[in-house]
């Protein structure tokens, strides 16, 4: 049985697909997905259906981006939040639009379901962008935070890679888990990139909603596997470029 940590989906359900395959993931393996399942490319609805599937035959945690977040709002409210659009949620408006709603249901219901924060038998925490209190996630003041949150990986880069957590000079938010699993902000937007570990985080966002691959990870051996470029498994379509 392994653990397997995926990236920011942004609707690529074709490059979803090919990671699971590439990886060559079993009924005993757990998945755990760090959110942002929607806002990029055409495949919005068919992806969330895709996962709402693959949670009933397999063991999956799915955490909560701010891009889901954003997509539930627009599905109980109607309201059309100008950044959303802009920002992928007008390709998941159309793809919405083309089903009936009476099969937003559970969709909703998925939405709704969303962790904000696991947190592993080893101290391994995944959570889909960061948190602020010293003391760690049970003492965030603001969930919000957990999925839009960009200062705790800004935080990772810059720590000199000298230190270690036992020292002083070590960002005490940091030394409540062994390691941190986040997505939210791209490591490129503008080509290949691969997952990236700064201190104990690890940042699994390679660009998929743009012109890079979907990521999957071997929690316990750091193997990954990636999908083509997103962009050519959707051509003429623009994602988030």
């Amino acid at each position: 049985m392994g653990k397997f940590v995926i990236g920011d989906i942004h609707s690529s359900l074709k490059a979803l697909e090919q990671v699971l395959e590439r990886a060559a993931i079993g009924m005993e393996d757990h998945l755990i997905f760090l959110g942002d399942y929607v806002d990029g490319w055409s495949h919005a609805f068919e992806t969330v259906e895709f996962l709402i599937a693959l949670g009933e035959s397999h063991n999956c945690t799915f955490l909560r981006g701010n891009h889901d977040e954003l997509c539930r709002e627009w599905m109980l409210t109607g309201e059309e939040n100008p950044q959303w659009l802009a920002h992928g949620g007008e390709a998941t408006k159309i793809s919405y639009l083309t089903v009936e709603k009476g099969k937003w249901d559970r969709h909703l219901e998925f939405y709704s379901s969303l962790e904000n924060t696991y947190l592993d038998d080893d101290k391994r925490l995944y959570l889909h962008a960061g948190y602020t209190n010293l003391k760690g996630i049970a003492y965030e003041y603001f969930e919000q935070l957990f999925y839009w949150d960009r200062t705790l990986w800004e935080l990772a880069k810059a720590i000199d890679p000298s230190l270690s957590p036992g020292d002083d000079a070590f960002p005490k938010r940091l030394t409540h888990y062994q390691e941190i699993f986040i997505g939210h902000t791209p490591l490129s937007k503008t080509g290949h990139a691969v997952p990236q570990k700064k201190a104990n985080v690890w940042n699994l966002d390679t660009g998929a909603a743009f012109k890079g691959a979907l990521t999957i990870m071997n929690v316990d051996t750091k193997e990954f596997w990636q999908s083509d470029p997103v962009y050519t498994l959707y051509p003429g379509e623009r994602g988030r470029n």
